[in-house]
């Protein structure tokens, strides 16, 4: 299983978790076998300044992505992770660490758009 996580840089397992999916610096990606971390590589968000609505859940699903966690996200990125069959968790914090261990163990699970403006989000802010 290969689990995507938004942050602020790319320390591995003790990046910071992002807020916000689509502006977020970084992405880490780590592979997981049995709950077991394999491998953990973060990458530089190319979009995080501008990109259209659709661009950065295509960009993860490119990178064969099973599961996405951030902090939030918009109503329009979570469609379009499920059109892409990707599970999607937000309310994520802390490290990608903690981020991890919370979802495996079931406290951090579904996805809620941002409760921020809803036209923020709907202008391809995601």
């Amino acid at each position: 299983m290969k689990i995507a996580i938004s942050t602020e840089d790319k320390n591995g397992l003790d990046s910071l978790v992002s807020h916000h999916f689509g502006r977020c610096p970084c992405y880490v990606f780590v592979d997981v076998d049995d709950q077991k971390v394999q491998t953990v590589e973060g990458i530089n968000n190319p979009f995080a300044q501008q990109h259209q609505p659709g661009m950065v859940p295509e960009f993860i699903h490119n990178h064969g992505v099973d599961v996405m966690l951030s902090g939030g996200m918009g109503r329009r990125a979570i469609s379009f992770f499920d059109q892409y069959g990707i599970q999607v968790a937000t309310g994520a914090d802390g490290t990608v660490r903690t981020a991890l261990e919370n979802y495996f163990s079931g406290q951090l699970s579904g996805a809620e758009p941002c409760r921020e403006s809803v036209e923020h989000h709907e202008h391809g802010h995601h």
